[in-house]
């Protein structure tokens, strides 16, 4: 890879961080334009002399290692991104990615819980010892304000309002956005500070809402293992992920008279479009319950 390369890489990743982009989308687009760096560096281009043929070429390339469409998605979206800075800086004229078809991605519906089913996940979980009494409230929060596993692990013990039943959640791209949290989860959540968090407390001033057993700041992956045992336990069918809960909160909110705007709030989207998949979801709810009910459905 030419010095030309590497210095337009460093500059991309610092205008992502300069605009706020999460952690994660910077590994994942800076991982992306390296790759294409070095594939670009094979075709004698240097970043400013990349034409919209060579990006249909490297384009092909990628459908031949029959990689997902998703994926596809997300390496065009970071050559957008990419040869925007260059565009913004002087250095092109024009973004040679913006002609660049996207790939088709299957529309799936997200996955969501029937509200029985989450008080079931939720009410099966003891509270004898300190992690089981942790794993409630973390979950009870999950559902109760809709967040993502990544935001629960942010969560500092001082990001809670008791007084205003409401949390403090540092979302996507550093975006912090106040939740309300209800009764039962704020119940849960005195519970676990009162006789557990103090329990696995190491004493190393770790600031974390929810500790592990070693005392440190849980992972997202801890989040995801802790919630797949207790779904077996509770014998739901197949494993509950942790967006599972956040796509169950918005669609029981629209299900229950919440308009859009307020769920795209709650959830931290930065758009509404996101939020309508809950529409959607929705949509299918209802047509699966017209088809069974109506006599000439």
């Amino acid at each position: 890879m030419s010095a030309g390369w590497r210095a337009a890489l460093v500059r991309f990743d610092e205008d992502l961080r300069r605009k706020g982009s999460a952690a994660k989308t910077r590994e994942a687009y800076g991982s992306d334009m390296r790759q294409f760096a070095v594939w670009a560096s094979g075709q004698d281009a240097e970043p400013a002399a990349v034409t919209y043929r060579l990006l249909r070429r490297y384009a092909s390339a990628l459908s031949e290692r029959r990689l997902s469409s998703a994926t596809v998605a997300r390496k065009l979206a970071a050559l957008r991104s990419f040869f925007g800075v260059l565009r913004e800086h002087g250095d092109i004229a024009a973004n040679p990615a913006d002609l660049l078809a996207a790939p088709k991605l299957a529309s799936e519906l997200p996955t969501v819980l029937a509200p029985e089913q989450v008080s079931r996940l939720l009410d099966r979980i003891p509270v004898s010892t300190p992690l089981e009494l942790r794993d409630r409230a973390l979950f009870e929060i999950a559902y109760a304000c809709g967040l993502r596993a990544e935001e629960l692990v942010r969560l500092n013990v001082g990001s809670v309002d008791f007084d205003g039943e409401q949390l403090r959640v540092e979302g996507k791209g550093d975006r912090t956005r106040i939740v309300p949290a209800g009764e039962p989860a704020m119940a849960e959540l005195t519970r676990y500070l009162d006789r557990a968090r103090g329990a696995l407390d190491r004493g190393n001033g770790e600031l974390a809402l929810f500790l592990s057993k070693s005392g440190r700041r849980l992972s997202t992956s801890d989040i995801r293992r802790r919630l797949s045992v207790w779904s077996r336990y509770a014998a739901m069918q197949g494993a509950v992920h942790p967006h599972a809960l956040r796509h169950s909160f918005a669609t029981h909110l629209l299900e229950g008279g919440a308009d859009l705007r307020t769920i795209q709030e709650l959830l931290g989207h930065a758009s509404v479009s996101t939020t309508q998949t809950y529409t959607r979801v929705e949509s299918a709810r209802l047509k699966v319950a017209y088809a069974r009910a109506h006599p000439r459905a």
